[in-house]
C-alpha cells in the first residue's frame, strides 16, 4: 500500500489554460441553492467522508458562509440525464508561506462509476478557467495516494510546493510511482 503523505501544488500563473471538452452526453453547470446535498453525495461516492452527513457537516464549515461565491466557483458535471457525477470548486486561500490569496483547485470528485471515462481534463480545465478571472496565481493541496491526479496536475502546469523535508519524501515518491522526474 502507497504511503499517504499530504502535499502542495502551485502554478504561477493561469495563463495557457489546457482546454478539453467534456465528452457528448455530458455538460455543466454551476452551484445552485440545495446542492450542497449534492457535493455531500459526490464527496461521499469518493471516499472523502465515511457518510453524507459527515460530507454536509463539512460542507456547511467550510463553504456554509460563502454559498454565494459557491454560485460562481463550484462546478457539477451532469450526465445525460441531469444527475451531478463530477464537482469541483474554483476556491480561494492562502497557501502556507505565503500572504497573497490565490485561486484554489478544491475538492475534485468524480463519482467512481464516472471515473475513467475522459472527465477529469474537461473539469479541472473549467475550473482553472473560472480561477482565472479571479486570480493571477492558483495552487491546490492533495497526497501521495491520488498519484493519477496528481500526475494531471503535473501536465496542467502545477509544480510542486516544498516547505519541509516530508514535502521532499512526498515528491521523491511520486517520481517514484509515477515514473517521472519532477524534482
Amino acid at each position: 500500500m502507497l504511503k499517504r503523505i499530504p502535499l502542495k501544488m502551485k502554478r504561477a500563473n493561469l495563463l495557457q489554460i489546457p482546454k478539453f471538452s467534456l465528452p457528448e452526453g455530458f455538460s455543466v453547470r454551476f452551484f445552485k441553492a440545495g446542492d450542497e446535498n449534492t457535493w455531500a453525495r459526490i464527496e461521499t461516492a469518493v471516499d472523502e467522508f465515511s457518510d453524507e452527513a459527515a460530507a454536509l457537516s463539512h460542507f456547511e464549515k467550510e463553504f456554509g458562509p460563502f454559498r454565494e461565491d459557491m454560485t460562481r466557483r463550484c462546478l457539477f458535471i451532469e450526465n445525460a440525464e441531469g444527475e451531478a457525477i463530477g464537482t469541483t470548486s474554483a476556491w480561494y486561500g492562502t497557501l502556507e508561506g505565503e500572504k497573497e490569496v490565490s485561486g484554489r483547485i478544491h475538492w475534485v470528485g468524480i463519482v467512481p462509476a464516472y471515473q475513467g471515462k475522459k472527465l477529469s481534463k474537461p473539469l479541472l480545465s473549467l475550473a482553472m478557467d473560472v480561477l482565472a478571472k479571479y486570480h493571477q496565481t492558483a495552487y491546490l493541496t492533495s497526497q501521495t495516494t491520488s498519484y493519477q491526479a496528481i500526475n494531471l496536475y503535473l501536465n496542467y502546469g502545477f509544480d510542486p510546493y516544498i516547505t519541509n523535508e516530508t514535502d521532499i519524501e512526498a515528491w521523491r515518491l511520486m517520481e517514484e510511482v509515477l515514473g517521472r522526474k519532477i524534482l
